[in-house]
């Protein structure tokens, strides 16, 4: 009763889950075979399956269209190759102990030697001269070159994966993909080159396995089986000879798979399609190959018929390569005009697709359009791929990619910018005018439209084109409509920074830094703390605009404080503390002055005497009248810092910096807040003021 369909798709399931057993069972049977004798029979089965292995694994490499895609080849050629000297010895044992070793050996001998084993040995000798010397020396220094420029060029290929991920071109998962496959391709190399050297063992070893069978075979003919020594070099010889045979063609086949795969590059299709359409390219090439061999043939005392004969199939290939070039042409430029002519068919949406949200859109009125049209010159899209290049570099976080769509609610020349669907800013944008704005020393005015700068709230004015010129010579500052644009999105990532840094983008960062410093990964994460309380610390850095590209710094700290406390809140501190360098670079200048104002001591005192332990974390119960007194005095006490040219830097005592920020930041949130413990050693403070409430 014949099985079932359903039957036979378990059993071939069940046959691909014990795969591991089935080659675990084989290389113990080979190495049993180097022990154990073997019936001739049995051998018989061996030889044939060594060489048909060789044949698949040649024909394997052919139809492969790179390298990587046959990554197991390094440990298949160590265990063919074990399985071939384990012929050997078995082939070995039979030939000097029977002076037979099946009909597979015998059959080979006869009829490559056609009985005289000098020929034999001769054409086993060229076998494994063009083995050693030309396919094996050749695939090894070409495996041990490729496997020096791959791993010299992996750092790039990785830095390209990570430059287009920062555009945008790409998603994470294929970026993933991408650095697994530089990873594998480095990998297989590096074993290639290793492996190629069991192919040279190899040739040696037959050369050696020859001898030795010929040599003792003589030896154990004329002592043992009392032979004369013409009828022992005849009997040993001739199947020394097969068995060298029957073992060198399938080392032959898999030293030139070797070749073939090392020599490979990447391609559409495999090996043959290619060397079709390549050598067929070129139809001229054929034709002037066919012609030369043409006059060949007729050249007194030439062989006439064999030029003629191969410069007609030269030709008739040609011929046939120029119809087949000017078919695909005219295939090609009706594909082109059906396109043009016939619309594109848009693909159904999928309810789930309205489910997903946008971390960054900007939505264009239909004016400002041809700013992200790039047949109409529109750079904008160049702007948000630079300005995404630019945030990842200081602040240190990928920035999701920013969707730009037109909205034809929207006026003309208004955009909008959103945060998961969610308005955050819009402004009016003069796409035919530009932006000028008086540095503050300009005395004249020029004609234009008064407006405000978006990004940072400056007056100026949009001038027309006509007027650009003249305004750069009085010396306004001149802004294009899309850096307007570009300039205003920058900031709003900027300040929304902690809100676009979800706990994927958390992950994305931890796997990255996992991969140059796994200790300090292992050590913290997830043993000491969770994805989202690494996520907090992170995202109160970003709020405060402290960049958090030093992630394993950020991690050091972390994982040193991280067991006395979980409070995310001084957590942040500890780690601000870690980059004191890194903060006070940001506002010292090229003195390496840092001009700040201070609390007054009773007001320092007032604040450290009213913080209070919570359950959870430390808090500071101050009336809200009281908070904004505070915070407006700060504000009047930074202003001379404001007016000079300098960041307006506030600096207090660790212990309630965290608290003076709070109470500053809802008056006056560019207001920056610093420690004494966050001030590089390095850095001179020169005092501004200090705050009197």
């Amino acid at each position: 009763m014949g099985a079932s369909a359903e039957q036979v798709e378990q059993r071939g399931f069940s046959l691909k889950r014990n795969q591991d057993i089935l080659l675990g069972a084989c290389v113990v049977g080979i190495l049993a075979v180097l022990v154990i004798p073997m019936h001739t029979g049995i051998l018989d089965v061996l030889l044939t399956i060594n060489i048909s292995l060789g044949v698949v694994v040649l024909l394997a490499t052919i139809y492969i269209q790179k390298p990587v895609e046959f990554a197991v080849f390094p440990s298949l050629l160590l265990v063919l190759t074990l399985f071939r000297l384990s012929l050997n010895v078995a082939t070995t044992r039979l030939i000097l102990t029977d002076a037979y070793a099946g009909e597979v050996i015998q059959s080979f001998g006869e009829f490559v030697t056609r009985g005289n084993y000098v020929v034999g040995f001769v054409i086993f000798s060229i076998l494994v001269i063009i083995q050693f010397v030309v396919i094996t020396r050749g695939a090894g220094r070409i495996s041990e070159v490729a496997a020096r420029f791959t791993l010299d060029a992996m750092p790039g290929k990785q830095m390209g994966v990570d430059a287009d991920l920062n555009a945008g071109l790409i998603t994470e998962e294929q970026a993933r993909a991408r650095r697994r496959e530089i990873e594998r391709e480095a990998d297989f190399y590096g074993a290639m080159d290793g492996a190629t050297k069991f192919v040279r063992g190899d040739a040696i070893a037959a050369i050696i396995i020859v001898l030795v069978n010929i040599i003792f075979g003589l030896i154990i003919g004329m002592v043992f089986e009392g032979m004369a020594i013409m009828e022992a070099l005849q009997t040993y010889t001739l199947l020394t000879v097969g068995d060298g045979l029957v073992s060198q063609v399938p080392a032959l086949l898999i030293s030139t798979a070797a070749g073939l795969i090392v020599t490979r590059t990447v391609s559409e299709e495999n090996l043959g399609a290619d060397l079709g359409e390549q050598l067929t390219r070129y139809p001229r090439a054929l034709g002037t190959g066919g012609a030369l061999l043409a006059v060949f043939g007729l050249v007194p005392g030439m062989p006439t018929v064999p030029f003629l004969l191969i410069a007609a199939v030269l030709g008739f290939m040609g011929y046939q390569a120029h119809l087949s070039l000017q078919r695909q042409a005219a295939l090609t430029q009706a594909e082109e005009v059906a396109l043009e002519q016939e619309p594109a068919e848009e693909e159904p949406s999928r309810p789930e697709d309205f489910l997903a949200v946008d971390p960054i859109k900007v939505e264009l009125g239909y004016a400002l359009i041809p700013l992200a049209d790039t047949r109409q010159g529109g750079d904008l899209l160049s702007r948000v791929q630079v300005l995404r290049q630019q945030i990842a570099a200081r602040m240190g976080f990928i920035v999701p990619v920013v969707r730009i769509v037109d909205n034809m609610r929207l006026r003309p020349n208004e955009y909008r910018i959103k945060l998961r669907e969610n308005e955050v800013a819009r402004y009016e944008l003069l796409a035919d005018h530009f932006l000028a704005m008086n540095p503050g020393l300009v005395e004249e005015e020029i004609e234009g439209i008064p407006t405000e700068e978006p990004a940072f709230g400056l007056r100026a004015l949009w001038v027309s084109k006509a007027n650009r010129d003249r305004a750069e010579r009085m010396g306004y500052t001149i802004v294009e409509p899309s850096a307007v644009l570009a300039t205003h999105l920058t900031e709003i990532i900027t300040a929304y920074a902690p809100e676009l840094l979800s706990r994927q983008d958390v992950q994305n960062l931890i796997d990255n830094l996992k991969e140059r410093s796994p200790t300090v990964v292992e050590e913290l994460v997830p043993g000491v703390l969770t994805l989202g309380e690494i996520q907090k610390v992170l995202q109160n850095l970003l709020r405060e605009r402290v960049s958090i590209r030093n992630l394993e710094t950020i991690f050091e700290v972390l994982a040193d404080f991280a067991t006395r406390t979980k409070d995310t809140e001084v957590l942040t501190e500890y780690v601000r503390h870690g980059l004191a360098r890194q903060i006070s670079a940001d506002y010292t200048d090229e003195e390496h002055k840092l001009r700040v104002v201070t609390l007054s001591p009773e007001l320092e005192r007032e604040i450290l005497e009213a913080v209070r332990q919570g359950e959870t974390s430390d808090y500071l119960p101050v009336e809200p009248a009281r908070a904004d007194a505070i915070a407006k005095a700060a504000t009047e006490a930074v202003q001379p810092l404001v007016s000079a040219g300098y960041d307006p830097v506030l600096l207090t005592p660790a212990q309630i910096r965290r608290f003076v920020k709070r109470m500053v930041e809802r008056v006056a949130p560019r207001i920056v807040v610093l420690s004494f413990n966050e001030i590089d050693p390095a850095v001179r403070l020169e005092s501004g003021g200090q705050v009197n409430a």
